[in-house]
């Protein structure tokens, strides 16, 4: 028998173990399920009016529904029970008062007589009346017991008196005559049914007992489930008739603006001949032709805009090429008379001097305003190739230094000691460049101009940092635009457009990169300009910061730094700068870091004026990378 129950339990335990997992693995898929679920009526909440209207009248309509049904079903409840314990009081009392009236006329000594009568009054009791009533038949305890008291208790079927409330009894033993009542649940079969239960007291033979008379309520139980089954059928009923309501009244005032929304969508794209289909006289009708009123007045505007903007480009580009064939006759005839200077009087030279410098800058207006042209022409095309971007930045230093020693700006280059390969078009990065350097040496007023080299993973950037008159935030944000100027009364020394900047913001564009600007009054600009490093690539953080931590911008890492031009130098020297090991060039010939011949230098930085590997400007140099 042991080895029995041993194996039972065992077998008990392996079940429990497997459900136990079953439940957890249920559970574990449930959870999942459920979150999307919830996810789902969130984001279908945030983006549907009609959703949340229609489901917010279906709660409203519910909670409605539920607070007036409990209030129903109460109140029913209410007067069920208290028409049954109306009936139940009056029962009693009629049925007590023949079983009294019954024992005081009995003549009766024997004992087999006394429990027959007994037996058949309380039988007759139980089925009497228009209600199924039972009965618990008990002595009152503490009672002297008479010689001929041979009924004790006596009770319907599987009743006894434990059904009784003590409450009521208590009641009952400490009154008079009066009657009690109490709620009650007692067994019938498998089930216990609740009931009301009526207590008296009765005498027999000398004998005071205690009479309870239990009246079923099941039939007005049965009969509050049953109203509250119709309560509950037509309160889902009307809740989804209410539903379905609110969703054809949401729809009719939801879908129009839904499609007026869609229009505007298609509008925004450039699709101007949608319109909202019109239906009716209503609201909601004239706010569809007034949409399609507004919609049209746009398109014409826009359709004349684009139109205007059309004969502008068009102006501007046959106007650009009309100009390049006189323009060619005029420049050669000025080269002329440039070239041909020094045989003029003062006067004359001077003359000569400031026509070939104008139309120089004529010329480049004109190229200004034809490649404007095709940007607003969307014909400009990016022609992208592997770059080294630090050789097209010391290309564009070299095309520069002979403004830098007009103006007496030392330029310095800060760049990573390797080399920083970016799939770019190096003419348009290379025009890029020129005008953000240019710009700086024109705005400077002779102070230091840094320009700073920094990449990361996917991107790289080039700062351009003049410490000169600076401009305010709100010039900043206007400083590409075309033809602006900060100051328009000041004079253009350089021989500038006004369209650098503009040109070199479009051609950042085509490369899908930015171009920033930064200034203070008096403290200097910042142009950061940051690349893709693959074309297509996206740009989600620049390696440099766009304003100035300090004076000068630092680099990252090892770095190897050129002095373009030192006015403090009496006369440009050749300076060859070659990597420090702590990430600085020295000057050749000087391992201590110091400059030969008396110039400058600083951390290990060549001072003198370099060329990149090309000996075209006065007094360039060579200079090396190491």
């Amino acid at each position: 028998m042991a080895f029995r129950t041993r194996i039972w339990a065992r077998r008990a335990r392996v079940v429990g173990v497997r459900v136990a997992r079953l439940v957890r693995t249920g559970v574990a898929g449930l959870v999942p399920g459920s979150r999307h679920v919830v996810r789902a009526v969130h984001r279908k909440w945030r983006r549907s009016l009609q959703f949340r209207t229609v489901l917010t009248t279906l709660m409203l309509a519910i909670a409605s529904f539920a607070v007036v049904g409990a209030y129903l079903s109460n109140q029913i409840a209410n007067n069920l029970f208290q028409e049954r314990l109306a009936q139940a009081e009056s029962e009693t009392r009629y049925n007590v008062k023949q079983v009294q009236d019954t024992f005081d006329g009995a003549q009766v000594t024997d004992q087999s007589s006394v429990i027959t009568l007994v037996y058949d009054t309380l039988n007759a009791v139980e089925g009497r009346g228009s209600v199924i009533q039972r009965y618990v038949f008990e002595a009152m305890p503490d009672q002297t017991k008479p010689r001929n008291r041979w009924v004790e208790s006596r009770a319907s079927d599987q009743l006894t008196i434990s059904v009784i409330p003590t409450e009521l009894r208590t009641a009952v033993q400490d009154s008079g005559k009066e009657q009690f009542w109490a709620s009650t649940e007692f067994p019938v079969g498998t089930q216990d049914r609740p009931g009301i239960a009526v207590g008296n007291k009765v005498t027999f033979n000398g004998t005071v007992y205690e009479l309870y008379l239990i009246y079923d309520l099941n039939t007005a139980q049965k009969t509050l489930d049953e109203i509250q089954n119709v309560l509950l059928a037509g309160a889902a009923a009307l809740a989804l008739m209410i539903g379905a309501v609110a969703w054809y009244v949401t729809r009719n005032v939801v879908s129009p603006v839904s499609h007026a929304a869609l229009v505007s969508e298609k509008l925004a794209a450039g699709q101007l001949q949608e319109r909202m289909v019109v239906k009716g006289e209503d609201e909601v009708a004239r706010l569809g032709a007034s949409f399609n009123h507004m919609a049209a007045s746009l398109q014409e505007q826009i359709t004349q805009l684009a139109t205007l903007s059309q004969m502008q480009q068009r102006f501007v580009s046959d106007v650009s090429h009309e100009l390049r064939t006189p323009l060619t006759t005029v420049r050669m005839a000025a080269e002329v008379l440039y070239d041909a200077r020094e045989e003029f009087d003062p006067i004359n030279k001077r003359s000569a001097e400031l026509l070939y410098h104008q139309v120089e800058r004529f010329q480049s207006l004109l190229a200004d305003l034809l490649e404007i042209s095709r940007f607003d022409a969307g014909v400009a095309m990016l022609d992208a190739e592997p770059t080294d971007i630090v050789q097209v930045i010391s290309h564009v230093l070299d095309g520069v230094a002979p403004v830098a020693a007009e103006y007496g700006s030392r330029v310095t280059l800060n760049a990573p000691a390797e080399s920083i390969i970016a799939e770019m078009d190096d003419r348009r990065f290379d025009r890029i460049l020129r005008n953000l350097v240019l710009n700086a040496l024109e705005h400077g007023e002779g102070r230091p101009v840094s320009i700073s080299v920094a990449a990361n993973d996917t991107a790289v950037a080039v700062a351009v940092r003049d410490h000169g008159i600076g401009m305010s935030q709100a010039e900043a944000a206007r400083v590409f635009d075309r033809f602006w100027r900060a100051d328009p009364a000041r004079a253009r020394t350089t021989g500038g457009s006004g369209l650098g900047l503009s040109i070199a913001a479009e051609d950042t564009k085509l490369h899908n990169g930015w171009l920033q600007a930064w200034g203070k009054k008096g403290s200097g600009a910042n142009f950061r300009l940051t690349l893709p490093l693959h074309q297509g690539g996206i740009i989600t953080k620049s390696p440099l910061q766009l304003e100035p931590a300090d004076v000068g911008i630092p680099g990252t890492g090892r770095e190897r730094t050129l002095v373009l031009l030192d006015p403090s130098v009496p006369e440009p020297r050749l300076a060859v700068g070659k990597q420090h090991g702590d990430g600085l060039p020295n000057v050749e010939g000087d391992p201590d870091g110091g400059a030969p011949d008396g110039g400058a230098a600083d951390g290990g930085t060549a001072t003198g004026t370099a060329d990149a590997g090309s000996t075209g400007s006065t007094g360039a140099g060579t200079k090396e990378w190491s």
